[in-house]
């Protein structure tokens, strides 16, 4: 009996001793990496190691296949140019395979939540789809660069279990910027690395080039599997990619079998083509026909319009006809609350132009007031969505009084035109500059290069451009924006000194001509000067000459009489700002052939503090901007 109970104790013993054992290991941080409000080296450029790979479609059925850099970039709202110049992929437009390992840039800032929460974190929204939870995008998505819990306090207001699809959800992906003493030792970048169970520090240490005493230094020595680490590098590592080439052919036989099958199928092509072309003969015939009737029954209503009948009702159906793709992405507010919201449309409301400040149901939103034919600005607002392009929450067709209203997400802190024009207190400083320059180019290369067709803007200027609570920049106001490149129009709209030569001489619509209006603005930021002065002179003409010439100091003296005072005082790197001058100049370029695409504009802002630019009549000369 004794022995038994003996044995029984020693039980006991063990097991509470595994427990203390088991409570005394480190849980992994899942809440996010605390940094200081004031610390000078935040916002900074980051990256992030992630491996490619295809999710688990089982549990997440609606997710892209991230074996792609253009899925990829459009996850981390990057450019594809972005990731493979970092990642030593020679085309953007590579296939990848699973695990791939690439560098992913983030901008990383410091973010007060609340009291208790400062937060050390890239700010990536999510639209959220079918079968989408918290838990599987930080996972699979983001491959657990964040954590489900990070997320949910990042989204206080967001239910977990009641999202549904079209909710935009803030995914904190982890990040650190170096400090004061690291930058002294030379590290440049922390990247965010996602530890796996088959890692070990050292292995770590010899991928990246660098000391594994110096990744414990950063992150202690207790990590866990799935945690993020940071890795302190002077430089990212050269990574090692796989070929992806396309198979050969393994013999003659299939050879021949191929050719025969090429000739069997270029003959019924022949036999379709034929049939083809007939057919499209009788169909654009009848498309004339149509057409012609559209074009009548529009002037009809139009005649009763102006005659005071009741054609608009006729004009309501077809709006609604029009945007009826938009009715479940969009909610449909009734005329009534705007009025509510607005007071009536009192001017006491109004923010600018015809855009109107009004609260509904607890929210503030910004609602613009146009005539009823909204419908096109309606058609390219349902194709994008991106962190830096102002957000439509929904619309109001007012049958009474012909009115289309557009309600948008509001943005608190105003237009870039005011801070950099009207308020005389608050002075932007030469980073959050530069981050603005960078928000907006990536907005632009989105609705560039992956919107189809291709969205020109048609009206980037300042004053259409927006910053959030934390000076980060949304574009706003598509109303001019259309959807297809290489057009000619009579009609010429715009704002003087933004307008680009060959918009205004010829009418050609081009993305080039957003990416001349983005060069003015970029003057504007370095220079803080008005586009068009008190008599008459406008800013891009005045700037050729700055970086002329091969003597470097004068190039500096030209530079600093020419750039914003404010710059004088700050602690902002020369080198940084001539660069970005550079790539001014090359976006205002006459010949729109010379000027860079948003792709290449957006990659060099990113290195602008570590790279020179070197101006030619061809434009920018530097293998980032021309290489395509």
């Amino acid at each position: 009996m004794s022995a038994k109970l003996h044995f029984l104790s020693s039980s006991w013993l063990l097991l509470f001793f595994l427990c203390y054992v088991k409570s005394q290991d480190p849980l992994p941080n899942t809440t996010g990496y605390t940094c200081s409000a004031n610390q000078t080296t935040y916002p900074c450029q980051a990256y992030a190691f992630y491996r490619a790979s295809a999710p688990d479609l089982v549990n997440l059925a609606s997710a892209p296949d991230l074996l792609d850099l253009a899925s990829i970039a459009d996850l981390f709202s990057v450019s594809r140019l972005m990731i493979s110049k970092p990642s030593n992929i020679s085309s953007p437009s590579s296939p990848l395979i699973p695990n791939q390992p690439l560098f992913v840039p983030l901008t990383c800032s410091c973010n007060t939540l609340n009291a208790s929460n400062v937060i050390s974190f890239a700010n990536l929204s999510y639209t959220i789809k079918s079968g989408d939870t918290f838990y599987l995008v930080s996972t699979q998505l983001y491959r657990n660069l964040t954590t489900y819990q990070s997320v949910e306090i990042v989204n206080p207001t967001l239910v977990p279990t009641k999202l549904e699809p079209g909710d935009v959800v803030q995914f904190p992906i982890f990040c650190k910027c170096p400090n004061e003493t690291q930058l002294q030792n030379q590290v440049k970048y922390l990247v965010s690395y996602v530890l796996q169970p088959s890692d070990n520090l050292s292995s770590i240490a010899s991928t990246f080039g660098t000391e594994t005493q110096a990744i414990i230094d950063v992150n202690g020595n207790n990590s866990q599997p799935f945690e993020t680490i940071f890795v302190p590098v002077t430089r990212l590592p050269q990574l090692t990619q796989p070929d992806v080439a396309p198979s050969k052919s393994p013999g003659n036989t299939e050879r021949k079998g191929v050719v025969t099958g090429l000739a069997i199928g270029l003959a019924i092509c022949g036999i379709l083509l034929v049939l083809t072309s007939g057919l499209l003969i009788y169909s654009e015939v009848i498309l004339k026909k149509r057409r012609q009737r559209e074009f009548d029954d529009a002037e009809k209503q139009k005649q009763q319009f102006d005659k005071g009948g009741k054609g608009f009702k006729n004009m309501e159906v077809n709006l609604m006809a029009d945007v009826s793709d938009c009715l479940d992405k969009y909610k449909l507010f009734k005329i009534e609350e705007l009025r509510e919201a607005t007071n009536g449309f009192s001017e006491d409301c109004l923010i600018q132009g015809s855009v109107y400040k009004g609260f509904i149901d607890g929210e503030i939103y910004a609602i613009k007031t146009m005539k009823w034919n909204a419908c096109e600005e309606l058609k390219i607002l349902q194709k994008v969505n991106h962190g830096n392009l102002v957000k439509l929450e929904g619309f109001c067709i007012d049958p009474e009084d012909t009115n289309c209203y557009l309600i948008y997400e509001y943005i608190e802190n105003g237009s870039l035109h005011s801070w950099l024009h009207e308020n005389s207190n608050k002075k932007l400083n030469w980073k959050t500059r530069l981050r603005i320059a960078i928000d907006v180019a990536n907005g632009l290369q989105y609705i560039h290069e992956h919107t189809r067709p291709r969205v020109v803007h048609k009206d980037i200027k300042s004053s259409n451009i927006l910053l959030d609570s934390n000076m980060r920049a949304k574009i706003a106001n598509f109303g001019l924006a259309k959807s297809g490149c290489n057009a000619i129009t009579m009609h010429i709209v715009g704002t003087q000194g933004y307008i680009a030569p060959e918009y205004l001489a010829d009418g050609v619509v081009s993305t080039k001509m957003d990416v001349f209006s983005f060069g003015v603005v970029l003057l504007e930021l370095i220079s803080g000067k008005e586009v068009i002065d008190e008599e008459g002179r406008v800013l891009w003409t005045s700037a050729g000459g700055i970086l002329e010439g091969n003597n470097e100091e004068r190039k500096v003296r030209r530079m600093k009489e020419w750039m914003d005072e404010v710059f004088l005082q700050d602690t902002c790197s020369m080198e940084s700002v001539m660069s970005v001058m550079a790539i001014a100049i090359a976006c205002v370029q006459r010949d729109p052939s010379k000027r860079p695409s948003m792709v290449d504009i957006a990659y060099a802002l990113c290195k602008s503090d570590d790279l020179f630019f070197d101006v030619s009549e061809d434009g920018l000369a530097t293998p980032e901007l021309n290489a395509r």
